[in-house]
């Protein structure tokens, strides 16, 4: 009877086990290349080859018009060799209209093909459903997630257990000491994508899949989201925000001051460092403060402008277009001045809608995941500012808006304008900004969110064969295995950190490589940048059409500022920037 209950177990439990082995999907191996489909069959796959431009099991092999595509086309990183030398061509192309117009348009096309239109994929499906098209609620996914039932998180690839997130973080992504760009990004760069971004980044914390904004460029880090934000926030005559004048400057009003509008303050802030403004995160920091009074200063500027122009309108009208105005100079400036800086290309992106007019262009955009994610670029931050000689901790700077005021809008910009961003580097995560970097991998695991390599061959950049290869450095490669296991099981978000930097860019290739393709579908698929929309009488006439033509973030600051303009650049000038990194060197031999 003992040995026929043994037998009994043993079959039910042999049958457990071939129904696990049989249970798992095929696709976790990602068989399929070149941006192929995999459906699972059951116990096998096809590959879904359409449109791809390849063919055979697997679609590896390219029919011969792709091969020879594919052949004279240089690759990815031949581009960005290209256009970070030959200055001398490049100056060509920059000057000369005819030549420069077709390059700019198919720089414009190379880059955004690599976003999926219309939105495929959710973070509850690795599948097509209309849900992902039309509940504007999901953030959109480039690459569906891994399928569950898979050996690994990331397929086949790496251990069956992944270490935490908290170990990753403290093993290589914390600060050790500050470690300045070798680029010479400054704070204010820094504080321009922070204050930019937050208009679409916008995380339900509590559910990390979805968005409580709007997927695109929509100004309400400026005005706020939703019109009852917007009300409270208007000043209802002549198109004009409310604004209060201290020591002379415009500043935004105080929050006691504007009924019922939330912010995010520490209890018992006192109500004089309490401002009202558009997005409620940006009381944590001066620097976004900054921007939030440069931008209502601009704001009430064009509405004197179309006020004068067009002394018939009302209010609403007035504010209306003087919004539609801002629009189209926040995408002139990012374009020309926040993105060249990015990539510090030679050839220099322009802001010219009509480029893509003669395509029949997607104007709805969406915010991908993976761009919600990458943008986490915490390692900028240092762990002091000085400002005008007073030096303040981190902990000193956050939530103390009343910082700029203090020491005027002149000087502060001045500040900003000169201090160094720390490496987007492996151990630069400041102390205040590691516990993110953990959540976002936590939250890229919870969301089954695929390897860094397999974004990689997504945006058209070969997958690393090593660690070493990957970084550059045998001992980080050495920990790196030893961590994960295999080169194709890197979580995504830790990969931009671990990659070794370029020379000519404060990132590594991925970073260039998947998040140019994000931006430039946002800025282009805006509706001001539409047929429709790009046109005189959409900005009150030339006036206000050539404010966002001529738009820069110079004149965003000088025009705003009064006196002589300060020092606006998002890349500290040399002699400058060689004295700060004097003063690093001396505060951290002064600790040890």
């Amino acid at each position: 009877m003992k040995a026929f209950l043994h037998i009994v177990v043993l079959i039910i439990f042999s049958g457990l086990f071939w129904h696990e082995v049989e249970s798992v999907n095929p696709c976790c191996s990602f068989p399929c290349e070149n941006g192929a489909v995999c459906v699972d069959d059951g116990d096998t796959y096809t590959c879904d080859c359409t449109r791809t431009g390849y063919y055979g099991v697997n679609c590896e092999k390219p029919s011969w018009s792709t091969w020879l595509k594919s052949f004279i086309k240089p690759s990815e990183q031949t581009k960005h060799f290209m256009l970070t030398h030959f200055g001398w061509f490049w100056w060509i192309v920059n000057n000369v209209q005819f030549i420069r117009d077709p390059i700019m348009r198919a720089a414009y096309f190379s880059r955004t093909d690599f976003i999926p239109v219309p939105h495929v994929y959710t973070s509850y499906h690795e599948y097509a459903t209309m849900e992902a098209h039309y509940n504007r609620t999901h953030f959109a996914r480039t690459l569906p997630p891994v399928p569950k039932n898979c050996p690994t998180p990331f397929g086949v690839s790496g251990k069956k257990i992944l270490p935490p997130a908290e170990e990753v973080a403290n093993k290589f992504l914390k600060r050790r000491e500050f470690i300045a760009d070798h680029r010479n990004t400054s704070w204010l760069f820094m504080f321009f994508a922070q204050h930019f971004t937050h208009q679409f980044f916008k995380t339900v914390h509590h559910s990390p899949a979805f968005s409580w904004g709007n997927h695109g460029v929509d100004v309400s880090h400026i005005y706020g989201q939703g019109v009852e934000r917007e009300n409270k926030l208007r000043a209802f005559k002549d198109g004009k925000l409310k604004s209060q004048m201290i020591n002379g400057e415009e500043y935004p009003p105080y929050l006691k001051d504007v009924d019922g509008l939330k912010m995010q303050y520490l209890e018992n802030t006192a109500e004089e460092q309490k401002f009202a403004l558009g997005h409620p995160f940006f009381s944590m920091l001066p620097g976004l403060f900054m921007f939030a009074t440069l931008w209502l200063r601009e704001h009430n500027r064009v509405c004197m402008i179309l006020r004068k122009e067009h002394p018939h309108w009302e209010d609403e009208r007035i504010y209306q277009t003087a919004k539609l105005i801002i629009t189209g100079e926040t995408i002139k400036i990012v374009i020309e001045d926040y993105i060249n800086h990015l990539a510090n290309y030679n050839m220099k992106l322009r802001y010219d809608p009509q480029l893509v007019f003669s395509r029949n262009y997607d104007y709805d955009n969406r915010i991908h995941l993976e761009f919600n994610h990458l943008y986490h670029w915490h390692p900028f931050s240092p762990d002091q500012f000085n400002i005008s000689g007073t030096t303040y901790t981190i902990n000193d700077f956050m939530y103390h808006p009343e910082i700029v005021v203090k020491h005027g809008m002149s000087s502060f910009v001045n500040a900003m304008s000169s201090g160094l961003c720390g490496k987007m580097s492996h151990h630069n995560h400041g102390q205040y900004t590691l516990d993110v970097a953990v959540e976002v991998i936590k939250y890229q695991r919870k969301l089954r969110m695929q390897s860094f390599n397999n974004y990689r061959r997504h945006f058209g950049l070969p997958a690393y064969k090593s660690f070493e290869e990957m970084t550059g450095d045998p001992k980080l490669a050495a920990e790196l295995k030893e961590v994960y296991g295999d080169v194709n099981a890197v979580d995504f978000y830790v990969g931009f950190f671990l990659e070794k930097s370029l020379p000519t860019s404060p990132f590594g290739i991925t970073m260039i490589a998947s998040g140019a393709p994000y931006s430039l579908r946002g800025l282009l698929s805006n509706p001001v940048s539409s047929p429709t929309y790009w046109k005189p009488s959409t900005f009150g006439g030339e006036v206000g059409f050539d404010i966002v033509k001529t738009a820069s973030v110079d004149k965003l600051f000088c025009r705003n500022i009064a006196g002589d303009c300060p020092l606006v650049t998002f890349t500290v000038p040399d002699e400058i920037a060689r004295e700060a990194r004097r003063n690093l060197a001396a505060n951290i031999k002064d600790e040890l």
